[in-house]
């Protein structure tokens, strides 16, 4: 072997032990990244969450980070409280990944807040600054899909980028545990994975476990459903085929005309229907060649003001049963205001029905949206509003039904 291909395969050899030495410093290195990460996830968010399974989210990382303030980190001696995390993904850049919330109930602000301003509608886009441009806005509700029972129900609720698991404090709990805990794993990015979805599922229920833990909640969550959590829908269908949530609709609607003022939903969004749901709601909403035509039926003052100012019509309906009917409510100008069990009342565009269900309270909501209100009169917002409380009062055995007067429905032409 010649002197120069010597010094050659000398090289080589050096060269290959310095690459080795390099990669196994960049393995060291990522290691302690992500051990680093792990620890400050656990801190930001008290210990409630497996560092390990928010890192692997979105793909996986080596780095993230939390959030300095006090606000975004949780401290569960003090409910409401979260955290939130974010992927490391370079120098001097983050981008969203992970929010953690833990709330109980309380005598004055409700874990069920019916949402009666731009963050309750389902097609209103917040990155636009306002609705999309889509011509056919009601077509999918991309901005809040209805949430679906998370297995049998009584365990919580999941969308396409998030679970929420609840944990009713029964006997033998702390006197200062809540009745009820909401935890809610939120993921901050976009297209979540069938993976994520299940990750965001046991990452929720393994908080929730033990934050009931900590402060004294005795409690039993059922399992997770095996398998994947099947992708929330979102786009609106024919009301004339709505089932589960929505059948009520069906039965009762479907088949009449949108006649002069009664432009009736043609569209709808269910979820799947258990008798141990304690949350249920169905999202029915007006294309927009029924909403045109009936705008064009009102008198002019309505039509000239709903032409300007309005692009879709929809209404939703959710009924809350046993401890999640005891902390419902709305905001009134800034106001939390709680809907006590047994009461029946309106706020606005918002109406409630009360019963006892299984001998658990319950409350029976409809919420229409302030255009659709307007273009409703006062008897066709009755109709609906009773049509919905009837059916699922009859379809879950309740007694006592307490509706609102019939002359709150009179002459409120914006309420």
């Amino acid at each position: 072997m010649g002197a120069g291909r010597i010094r050659l395969w000398r090289w080589t050899a050096w060269g290959g032990i310095g690459l080795s030495l390099y990669a196994g410093w960049l393995t060291v290195d990522d290691a302690r990244d992500r051990a680093s990460s792990e620890r400050e996830i656990s801190a930001a968010c008290d210990r409630l969450v497996s560092p390990a399974e928010v890192m692997d989210l979105r793909g996986g990382m080596i780095r993230a980070t939390a959030s300095k303030y006090d606000e975004y980190r949780i401290d569960t001696r003090k409910l409401p409280s979260s955290c939130t995390i974010y992927k490391v993904p370079g120098p001097g850049g983050t981008v969203g990944l992970f929010t953690l919330s833990v709330r109980g109930s309380s005598a004055s602000e409700p874990l069920n807040e019916i949402s009666n301003d731009i963050l309750g509608d389902p097609f209103y886009d917040l990155e636009e600054g306002g609705h999309n441009a889509k011509q056919d806005i009601t077509a999918v509700a991309d901005r809040r899909p209805e949430p679906q029972p998370l297995g049998a129900g009584t365990l919580g609720w999941y969308s396409n980028w998030y679970t929420a698991v609840r944990a009713e404090c029964g006997p033998g709990s702390r006197a200062t545990a809540p009745r009820v805990l909401h935890v809610m794993a939120r993921a901050d990015y976009e297209d979540v994975s069938a993976a994520d979805r299940q990750r965001l599922a046991r990452i929720a229920r393994s908080a929730t476990e033990r934050l009931a833990s900590r402060i004294g909640c005795r409690t039993h969550l059922p399992a997770l459903p095996d398998g994947s959590l099947p992708e929330a829908p979102s786009a609106l269908r024919p009301a004339r085929a709505a089932e589960g949530s929505c059948g009520w609709f069906a039965r009762r609607f479907a088949r009449q005309a949108q006649g002069h003022g009664k432009p009736l939903p043609d569209r709808a969004l269910e979820v799947p229907t258990r008798s141990a749901n304690p949350v249920e709601g169905c999202l029915l909403a007006v294309s927009p060649d029924p909403m045109r035509q009936a705008i064009s039926r009102l008198p002019e003052k309505k039509r000239e003001l709903l032409r300007s100012n309005f692009t879709h019509w929809w209404m939703r309906t959710v009924s809350y049963f046993g401890s999640e009917a005891a902390t419902v409510g709305f905001n009134d100008l800034g106001e939390n205001q709680i809907i006590k069990p047994g009461t029946a009342g309106h706020n606005r565009s918002l109406w409630w029905a009360s019963s006892v269900c299984a001998g658990q309270p319950a409350l029976h909501t409809v919420f229409f949206d302030f255009a659709y209100a307007y273009s409703l009169n006062p008897q066709t917002r009755s109709v609906l509003f009773r049509a919905y409380v009837d059916d699922i009062t009859k379809r879950r055995g309740c007694t006592h039904v307490k509706y609102p007067a019939m002359k709150d429905f009179q002459n409120l032409e914006t309420s």
